[in-house]
């Protein structure tokens, strides 16, 4: 297996994650997205929408989309929950992170690493990432350990992923203490170093 990824890309990283907890084998390749890498005839046969992450499988059939790429790698595993109900929870934080929260938080992040003030991000962006960390921080209000339950699950590694580097957007976790210590979890169950 090939992931085409860029580094710097939490979307990327959460592949990379499971791949890694789950022993699989890959292969890593970089791609620059800023130096248009992943605008290549060659990328964008393997996806037409010019997107990192890309897997490329054993049998050379392509899938794109981190959450879709992560779901088909743990198929199986115990990183997603066995009962009907806590999949179903699973994927609804899953599609949340993909619409209300890496939008706000991962651009915010990005625009800050080009060059960007905090100060200078737009207030609705802000706006919008503040209200998903107050969602996870209310989200983890029932005292379990993770997103749904006891048990790590492909929720909290898709939510962690760009989460743990919200700081570097401009938005403060000691704001968020059980937000915080849930990355600590994640990180841990992981073995990602902090």
């Amino acid at each position: 297996m090939k992931i085409y990824g860029d580094s710097f890309s939490g979307n990327c990283l959460k592949v990379k994650w499971v791949a890694d907890s789950l022993g699989l084998s890959y292969s890593w390749i970089e791609v620059d997205i800023i130096a248009g890498q992943s605008r290549t005839p060659q990328f964008l046969a393997m996806n037409p929408a010019g997107q990192v992450p890309v897997v490329v499988l054993g049998d050379d059939r392509c899938l794109a989309q981190s959450n879709a790429i992560i779901l088909h790698l743990a198929e199986g595993s115990p990183l997603i929950p066995s009962d009907a109900y806590e999949r179903a929870k699973m994927l609804e934080w899953m599609f949340w992170e993909q619409y209300s929260h890496e939008p706000y938080i991962a651009v915010a992040r990005f625009q800050v690493h080009q060059g960007r003030a905090v100060a200078d991000l737009e207030p609705r962006l802000v706006e919008r990432g503040k209200a998903a960390l107050q969602r996870l921080e209310d989200g983890l209000a029932t005292g379990a350990p993770f997103l749904v339950g006891s048990a790590l699950c492909l929720a909290d590694v898709a939510l962690a992923a760009y989460t743990r580097v919200a700081d570097e957007g401009g938005f403060s976790l000691l704001d968020y203490p059980r937000v915080s210590a849930w990355i600590g979890r994640v990180e841990e169950a992981l073995k990602i170093a902090a």
